[in-house]
């Protein structure tokens, strides 16, 4: 790589109004999320990978969410959103007297590679500037690198390209790599001549021609990477692509996927080795699964802690603050939230367990519930180690349940339960002998007199 020192500018102003996505709240294009995390942040990431001296982030007006987003680099506002060019001449000032390489990135191309990015710096050596290309199959709506092998002689927009250079593959993708000694001059002498009046990086070739500087181009076989986003359509097809990254890098890592493309991932997913993922399971924010952990089809996992050993679902939901410990066993249509399930438990199917602690190895029968919120305020309930609940109990928190304890099916439990000790909350059941024969005679009678 390049020794030279290296600046990097993100131009990311774009409103990203074509993506409809707003509502009554206007979002900037770049902090729409892949995989949880803004498309800023990806490219952030690597940016940061590439160790420049400074990353400058280029916004619009108006936007404190996307300047939070870029913290700690340094942003700057480009006041009228009058093309690429002009994005970078707002950031010119924090490039004064600098005379490395200066990389210049579109916001919203997120899931460009890091070894791409140091392959177009490298193809720039000491000539004046660098674009990255691509060759796709259907360029249409792209610019056109017009070279002569390496050489880059000019960037034609599509709208603006003769029949012979719409047959041209190469295209642009909008990643620079300028010598930032002549990036000022060369900047400031772009033009807005054009159908829009706006002030295009694509002129830089020619420009550079004109002071005998030679531009060269770089080239990426994915083009996947270099997808830009535009649209909503745009947007789901860079979640496929970085889904299918983070699956790849999940089964390299040593967790057996059974139908990798049903598996969704969260950015900040942790997940060991061993584990086995089943068909459709999606993970929200914070999931943490250690080794050898089984997740059957269906589940749904966020804010979780999972240890080893342990079993989740089918059909099973771990929300915010649950934690597992080893060997717990989570079955089908159990939910668990902000509750530690202690070694050997289990809620094998139909359970709900909310604001909750439970012992080692105790069990949680089918149809249990504990009632954790009384309308106002959670409440918490407590289980001991050895306690057996049994089916289609009701616990109405706050509540304890000592080490031992029995739960009797059916039951609804309203005060704490001491170590060892049955509980059971039933209403005495009646029995009407004859009752039954009796309903359905009367029944039949008025149906026939009607």
């Amino acid at each position: 790589m390049s020794q030279k020192p290296l600046n990097i500018v993100i131009l990311a102003a774009g409103k990203g109004t074509r993506m409809n996505s707003q509502g009554s709240n206007e979002q900037p294009k770049v902090m729409h999320e892949l995989a949880g995390l803004p498309m800023i942040n990806w490219l952030l990431k690597t940016a940061e990978q590439l160790s420049p001296e400074k990353i400058i982030v280029v916004t619009g007006p108006d936007m404190p969410e996307l300047e939070a987003a870029a913290k700690p680099h340094t942003t700057v506002i480009q006041p009228e959103r009058n093309g690429t060019a002009g994005a970078v001449r707002a950031a010119l000032p924090l490039l004064e007297d600098f005379t490395g390489d200066v990389l210049v990135l579109l916001g919203d191309t997120p899931l460009i590679k890091q070894e791409t990015l140091t392959s177009l710096i490298e193809a720039k050596g000491n000539g004046g500037l660098s674009v990255l290309g691509c060759v796709m199959d259907n360029p249409s709506g792209y610019g056109r690198l017009i070279a002569e092998k390496n050489v880059l002689k000019k960037i034609v927009e599509d709208k603006d390209a003769s029949a012979k250079e719409k047959e041209v593959k190469l295209v642009n993708t909008g990643a620079f790599c300028v010598d930032g000694a002549r990036l000022s001059d060369w900047v400031n002498a772009i033009g807005n001549d054009n159908t829009q009046g706006e002030y295009y990086l694509t002129d830089l070739p020619e420009i550079a021609a004109k002071n005998r500087s030679e531009a060269f181009v770089s080239m990426t076989l994915d083009e996947a990477e270099v997808r830009g986003c535009n649209t909503l359509a745009d947007l789901a097809a860079l979640e496929a692509t970085l889904q299918n990254r983070l699956r790849q890098s999940a089964m390299e890592s040593g967790a057996r996927l059974q139908d990798p493309g049903t598996v969704y991932f969260h950015h900040d997913t942790k997940i060991g080795q061993g584990v086995t993922i089943e068909p459709n399971v999606f993970f929200g924010r914070g999931a943490d699964i250690a080794d050898n952990v089984t997740i059957r089809a269906f589940c749904h996992i966020e804010e979780t802690k999972i240890s080893e050993h342990s079993e989740i679902g089918p059909f099973a939901r771990l929300r915010r603050g649950a934690v597992l410990a080893e060997n717990v066993k989570i079955g089908n249509f159990v939910e668990v939230k902000n509750s530690v399930m202690a070694q050997g438990s289990k809620a094998n199917h139909l359970a709900y367990i909310g604001d909750s602690s439970v012992g080692e190895n105790s069990n949680i029968g089918a149809g249990t519930i504990t009632c954790n919120y009384n309308g106002f305020e959670k409440n918490k309930t407590k289980i001991g180690s050895n306690v057996f609940i049994g089916s289609n109990a009701a616990l109405i928190a706050p509540v304890t349940i000592g080490d031992g304890a029995i739960v009797a099916a059916g039951s609804t439990i309203t005060e704490d339960v001491p170590a060892d000790s049955l509980s059971m909350g039933r209403s005495k059941a009646e029995v009407k002998e004859g009752w039954a024969a009796t309903y359905r005679k009367l029944k039949l009678s008025k149906k026939k007199s009607a």
